[in-house]
């Protein structure tokens, strides 16, 4: 242990030697003394050579292909002196928390990805969900045919950012229940609205958010994948100025322009406005409505979405005044 220690400091703290050249040095007394201490010493080892650019090779393909998942993640998840044949390696025969330490990596290369997305969903899920997880055809190709077993990778796809519009294409068409020439398309399913109570109870929290600056893409578009219709709607008036009547309104409109409008003026990005059309109804976005709702978003003036947005409110505050006005009045 105390030789194991020193062998550390050692490659942490040294400047006065290549540390490649030390690194090759002292990889044969490691990795003996790697087969004499028990695990925790090989975790503390394994966190440690994960933070350096160049490490002993052999002692960290050994530690990288532990059976211990404690000792082994460290390594998968930020060594940078791991070679990309190695996690492929790695890839293919460990279990499912290394996977996942692999799939959270910074950068993973496509021969990686080919070889994680063979394993199980929640590993493709990982790997989809990673912005630095790159794609190859074959990669995208085993996952189109997940996909037709499991629609929570066809959405995580299909709302990825730079997702291939030839991948989404297939994605969609290879959707379970999408209908056949013979059969009649399902009608959507309109979303069921909150009521009162649900608004007032989510209110404080997304003005609360709002003040201090986390009402954001990342936490829209989470109301949006969890179905929170109450913080959805909610959000969408605070970020737009318009009244939550006129959201309403807007999300249960054929036409998704009102609601592709309200999200620009919300200045809300394409990813989370696709994530809002997508989960606003039971019925999936055809590649035509997908288009065309990103072309609107794409040349709509941010101006012109907040100004109509907000001149849609003022008017239906002046119909409601109106309203009660002729109300009192007993018209």
């Amino acid at each position: 242990m105390r030789i194991l220690s020193g062998m550390v400091l050692l490659l942490t703290g040294s400047r006065d030697w290549p540390q490649e050249l030390l690194a090759n040095v002292v990889d044969g007394v490691l990795l003996r003394l790697t087969e004499r201490v028990g695990a925790r010493a090989l975790v503390q080892l394994s966190t440690a050579l994960a933070e350096l650019k160049v490490a002993p090779p052999e002692t960290l393909r050994r530690l990288a292909s532990h059976d211990d998942p404690d000792v082994a993640c460290p390594l998968l998840l930020k060594s940078q002196a791991l070679a990309t044949s190695d996690l492929e390696t790695v890839a293919a025969s460990c279990g499912e928390r290394q996977q996942l330490a692999i799939s959270g990596r910074d950068v993973i290369e496509p021969a990686v990805t080919e070889t994680l997305v063979k394993r199980s969903g929640p590993i493709c899920l990982a790997l989809i969900k990673n912005p630095g997880t790159k794609f190859s055809d074959a990669a995208y190709a085993a996952l189109i045919a997940r996909a037709d077993q499991d629609s929570e990778i066809t959405k995580a796809l299909a709302l990825r950012p730079g997702t291939p519009e030839a991948v989404v294409r297939k994605l969609l068409s290879a959707s379970p229940g999408k209908p056949n020439a013979s059969s009649a398309p399902p009608a959507p399913i309109a979303p069921k609205l909150p009521s009162s109570a649900a608004y007032e109870s989510a209110r404080p929290e997304i003005i609360a958010l709002n003040r201090v600056g986390k009402l954001n893409d990342s936490t829209v578009n989470r109301f949006a994948i969890r179905g929170e219709t109450a913080n959805l709607f909610t959000a969408l008036s605070v970020l737009s100025g318009a009244p939550i009547e006129i959201v309403e309104h807007i999300m249960v409109d054929d036409d998704c322009e009102g609601l592709v409008m309200a999200c620009r003026a919300s200045r809300l990005n394409w990813p989370t406005t696709l994530a809002i059309l997508s989960n606003r109804s039971g019925a999936r976005l055809s590649f035509a409505e997908r288009e065309r709702a990103q072309h609107i978003f794409e040349t709509l003036l941010l101006s012109t979405s907040q100004w109509t947005v907000r001149w849609g409110g003022d008017s239906c505050r002046r119909a409601q005044s109106i309203r009660d006005i002729a109300a009192q009045n007993g018209d």
